[in-house]
């Protein structure tokens, strides 16, 4: 099958096959890199915006 894709590629092809390529690469990097991470680092990750112990500094400038 990829034998048929490979002898009929012309120039303007080569732009297409690459560019999958380099998206097929991408998704499956970011697929492995969110497989492995851990689900506390999700949970303290998703908890951040939450968190109250950070000060709101546009409430202390005193202009």
């Amino acid at each position: 099958m990829f034998k048929q894709f490979t002898e009929n590629i012309n120039g303007h092809q080569v732009y297409l096959l690459s560019s999958l390529g380099i998206f097929l690469v991408f998704f499956i990097v970011v697929a492995l890199l969110l497989f492995r991470i851990g689900k506390s680092h999700i949970r303290h990750m998703s908890d951040l915006p939450l968190d109250g112990n950070e000060t709101d500094t546009t409430q202390n400038l005193s202009l």
